[in-house]
C-alpha cells in the first residue's frame, strides 16, 4: 500500500496510475490548500474503476486534513512506502518520521530550476522558453524557472525582451482564452514573494516587477505581475526557492562559471541551457555539468519532463517518479531459492555433513 502525502493534482495522477499497476491501493493525502481538486480527481478515478469491477472502490482513498493528519500517515505502519511531494521542510520532516519505524520514502521536493542561456542561443526560443518556464502558472510549479545565466553579450538585449514581455502579460482567470498567468493560491504565498523582493532589494538586486494586481482581475484572487530581478549570483537569496512568479537574471563571462552558479544551490530538480555550441550542450548534460536529477537543452524546464524519471538530486530528495524504473520503488522485492535434488547445495562450496 502507498500514500501520496501533501502531493499536487497533477503529481498524483502519474503516481497513483505507478501504483495501481503494480497493484498496490492508494491513500491519498493532498496538499490542505487543494482538497476540492483532490476529490474531483478521486471522484473520476471511482467512475473508471466502477466501469471494470465496483468492488475495486477501495483501491482509491482520500484523506483530507492538516498536518497532523500528515504526520499520522508517514508513521503508520499499515503503509509501507510513503510517497511524497513538497516543500524541503517538509520532506525532511516525513524522511525522519517514516525511518524511524524503518519505512520507506520517496521525496521529490524544492526545486530551485535554472537555465543557462549561451551567446549562440536562438532568442526568440530563448524568450518563449523562459518566460512559460518563469510566469507560466504563475511559477507555481516545481519545475518552474528561478534562476537565470546570460552571457554578458547578450545580457541587455535579452533583459529588455523579457521585461517588455513580462509587462505584456495577461493576468486574470486561466480559464480564459489568451490568459497566461494566473493567481497565487493565497495571501500567504504573496507575502513571502514580497519577503523575497525585499531581501532582494537589500543585497543589492534590481527589481522589476512583482507588484499586486487589482485592475482587470477577478475579485476576490491574489494576483500579481511577475518579478524579474537583476542579481549578482552571491546573493543569499538565490539559494531559496521562492513559489512565486520570481526571476533572478544573473549575468555570466565563463560557460565553467555559469555552471558552478548553476549548481551552487542546495536543491538539484530541473535544469536547462540554451545553445548552439554542441560541446557546451554535452558538457552540461556531462557529470561535470549540471548536477540536477533533470537536464534539457534548448528547451525551458516546462515539467513536461514527467514521462521520463522525474525527480531530482541533493535537497530535492533523490526519489524518482515515472520512467521507466519507478514501477520499482512501489513493489516488493522477494528473492525465492527453489531445491528441486535431495542435496543441499551451499555457497562457496561448503559441505556441510552430519
Amino acid at each position: 500500500m502507498i500514500t501520496a502525502f501533501n502531493f499536487p493534482v497533477a503529481v498524483w495522477a502519474w503516481n497513483a496510475a505507478v501504483a495501481l499497476v503494480c497493484g498496490d491501493p492508494v491513500v491519498w493525502k493532498p496538499s490542505e490548500k487543494t482538497p476540492l481538486s483532490a476529490l474531483a480527481c478521486h471522484s473520476l478515478l471511482q467512475q473508471a474503476i466502477a466501469e471494470f469491477d465496483g468492488t475495486l472502490s477501495a483501491l482509491s482513498n482520500v484523506v483530507a486534513g492538516g498536518v497532523e493528519v500528515g504526520q499520522q500517515l508517514a508513521a503508520s505502519t499499515a503503509l509501507p512506502l510513503i510517497s511524497a511531494t513538497g516543500s524541503v521542510r517538509m520532506g525532511r520532516a516525513v524522511a525522519q518520521r517514516v525511518a524511524a519505524r524503518l519505512g520507506r520514502s520517496l521525496l521529490e521536493l524544492g526545486g530551485n530550476n535554472g537555465m543557462i542561456v549561451a551567446p549562440t542561443a536562438d532568442l526568440e526560443l530563448a524568450l518563449r522558453s523562459i518566460v512559460f518556464a518563469a510566469a507560466g502558472t504563475c511559477g507555481q510549479r516545481c519545475t518552474s524557472l528561478r534562476r537565470l545565466f546570460v552571457h554578458d553579450s547578450i545580457a541587455d538585449d535579452l533583459k529588455d525582451r523579457l521585461a517588455s514581455t513580462y509587462q505584456k502579460l495577461r493576468i486574470g482567470d486561466p480559464t480564459e482564452k489568451d490568459v497566461l498567468v494566473g493567481p497565487l493560491i493565497d495571501s500567504q504565498a504573496f507575502e513571502q514573494m514580497q519577503s523575497a523582493l525585499g531581501a532582494a532589494r537589500k543585497q543589492g538586486g534590481t527589481v522589476h516587477g512583482g507588484q499586486r494586481v487589482s485592475s482587470g482581475v477577478p475579485h476576490g484572487g491574489v494576483y500579481v505581475q511577475p518579478a524579474l530581478l537583476e542579481i549578482s549570483a552571491d546573493a543569499p537569496i538565490i539559494q531559496q526557492e521562492t513559489f512565486a512568479p520570481v526571476l533572478y537574471f544573473i549575468r555570466y563571462e565563463r560557460f565553467d562559471q555559469a555552471i558552478e552558479w548553476h549548481n551552487s544551490v542546495p536543491q538539484g530538480l530541473a535544469s536547462a541551457v540554451l545553445t548552439r555550441d554542441i560541446q557546451e550542450a554535452e558538457l552540461f548534460c556531462s557529470a561535470a555539468g549540471s548536477d540536477c536529477g533533470i537536464v534539457n537543452v534548448n528547451i525551458g524546464t516546462s515539467g513536461a519532463e514527467i514521462g521520463g524519471a522525474f525527480g531530482g538530486e541533493k535537497e530535492t530528495g533523490g526519489g524518482r517518479e515515472s520512467g521507466s524504473d519507478a514501477w520499482k520503488q512501489y513493489m516488493r522485492r522477494v528473492t525465492s531459492t527453489v531445491n528441486y535434488s535431495d542435496q543441499l547445495p551451499l555457497a562457496q562450496g561448503i559441505k556441510f555433513e552430519i
